[in-house]
């Protein structure tokens, strides 16, 4: 997967953006983080709230994936492609 990032909140998060075009099926996404054990804390129909490793960490539709608190780019697509190999 390739992705760009953004630097979001005064650069305490990153945000993963997939280069592919993607449509998430949020139900279909919250079914599956449950399974693995992440509760989730938010979720509508454009994004899903949960914890991860210790950030917070926003799922939105389209793939991208917000982590808070967060600075290190290479990590920031790493865990972004951990999470959505495992989700797509």
């Amino acid at each position: 997967m390739r992705f760009t990032t953004m630097r979001l909140c005064g650069g305490e998060a990153l945000m993963a953006i997939s280069a592919d075009d993607l449509e998430l099926n949020m139900e279909e996404v919250s079914g599956r983080l449950g399974t693995m054990g992440f509760p989730i804390k938010q979720m509508d129909e454009m994004m899903i709230v949960l914890d991860w490793n210790g950030m917070e960490t926003t799922i939105y539709s389209p793939g991208k994936i917000m982590f808070f608190p967060l600075k290190d780019r290479s990590l920031c697509i790493r865990y972004a492609t951990e999470i959505l190999e495992k989700l797509i």
